[in-house]
């Protein structure tokens, strides 16, 4: 005869108050080392219940701890991502175990031809006050943070690696270990962002559509770039001259604020992290960079240890003199007359291949890919840009 619900309620009432000092989980022990390791899957909140987080610090001259302090905005971004419903989030999150973790394993037959890597059975984690827990993380602080505060996370299981290591110096040691390893190239990540169809986090969902547009721009034959970009995806014999992070960003810049050139064409809310009229972006893209490529000649299309222009640098200082002159143009009756009457303007004023940038003091091949020295670049050239525009045409 089934149980109703109320008499389950109550039969389940002793066994949650019986473990409130203490999680059971199924795991898997294994040995690396001498080391137990266990492998398990936690609720998003109950990572913060069984574990500490060690931050660094001085006391009395000795160093304590290993973690860095929180990042609130990746905690921010992680928690949103988690919030918006239901997400995959297969980051294991290592911890370090106390000796106070038990571990009991299930009894029964091993099929056969089953690989002897681990034994199955169940893990009691002790649930104690902040600073007196029974593990510490190791690596992923940040994602434990967010799944603390995400109002999906009570229900998500996350994945967990722990192994037993009461000594400090054994902690550090892992935590060294797992955060040594290089990250993904940043290049590599933004030409994968266009072929990711789900939603994504705010800071990488601000990226994916800069990277599409790039993509376009190297594959349009009408495109000044046709064949210049490169991408972290091409060969060692690749021709491309301009790196793709240098053009992403510049358009990411246009994409922001109530002067970006490419702002209004994105959605009324969601920002440049949502579509909008990508072909619209595509074509200012083009007339832009066409009438700059018109504009200089002799420094289009040349590596940049030769013209200064292809060089990330220019790239960039020229992705922010677009806005201004973008802004102006549309105004006009003849945009695309007015880009090319602007570029054309300023284009005496500029040392691309050679010569000495008048005002900064720069040598053609001194300008660096530095934030000083974009920025100044930058600012020079819309100084430029304004100061020619006010004057009036030769002749009045």
């Amino acid at each position: 005869m089934p149980l109703r619900r109320g008499t389950r309620m109550k039969a389940d009432v002793p066994a949650l108050q019986a473990a409130a000092d203490r999680l059971v989980v199924r795991a898997l022990k294994t040995a690396q080392g001498g080391v137990d390791v266990f492998s398990f899957f936690l609720f998003g909140p109950d990572v913060a219940r069984v574990a500490d987080i060690s931050r660094i610090r001085r006391d009395g001259g000795h160093l304590r701890g290993f973690q860095r302090r929180e990042v609130r905005a990746h905690v921010k971004s992680i928690a949103e991502f988690l919030s918006r419903g239901p997400a995959l989030f297969p980051n294991a999150i290592v911890l370090a175990l106390s000796s106070d973790v038990a571990f009991r394993s299930s009894r029964g037959p091993r099929p056969d031809g089953m690989a002897a890597t681990a034994d199955a059975g169940t893990l009691v984690l002790p649930v104690r006050a902040e600073g007196e827990r029974a593990a510490w993380i190791v690596d992923g602080q940040q994602r434990s943070l967010a799944l603390a505060r995400a109002k999906g996370a009570k229900l998500l299981p996350v994945p967990v690696v722990g192994f037993v290591a009461p000594d400090l110096a054994v902690q550090r040691e892992q935590f060294i270990l797992v955060n040594k390893a290089k990250p993904l190239p940043t290049r590599l990540i933004d030409e994968l962002l266009p072929e990711v169809g789900t939603e994504l986090p705010r800071d990488l969902a601000a990226r994916r559509l800069p990277s599409e547009l790039c993509n376009a721009l190297s594959r349009d034959p009408a495109s000044p770039f046709h064949g210049l970009i490169r991408r972290e995806s091409d060969g060692p014999d690749a021709r491309g001259i301009v790196v793709d992070t240098a053009l992403s960003e510049a358009i990411r810049r246009n994409l922001r604020g109530h002067t970006g050139a490419l702002r209004p064409y994105c959605p009324p809310s969601g920002g440049q992290s949502r579509a909008g009229d990508t072909a619209a972006m595509l074509h200012t893209l083009v007339l832009y960079w066409a009438a700059v490529r018109n504009a200089f000649p002799e420094a289009w299309g040349r590596p940049p240890s030769e013209s200064r222009l292809m060089h990330s640098a220019g790239i960039r200082a020229m992705g922010m003199l677009m806005d201004p002159i973008m802004l102006r143009a549309d105004s006009s009756p003849h945009p695309e007359a007015e880009v090319h009457a602007s570029l054309a303007r300023i284009a005496p004023h500029c040392r691309w291949t050679e010569g000495v940038w008048e005002g900064l003091g720069w040598r053609w091949n001194e300008v660096q890919s530095t934030p000083q020295h974009v920025t100044r670049l930058g600012e020079h050239l819309a100084q430029i840009d304004r100061d020619l525009s006010r004057r009036p045409p030769a002749g009045r």
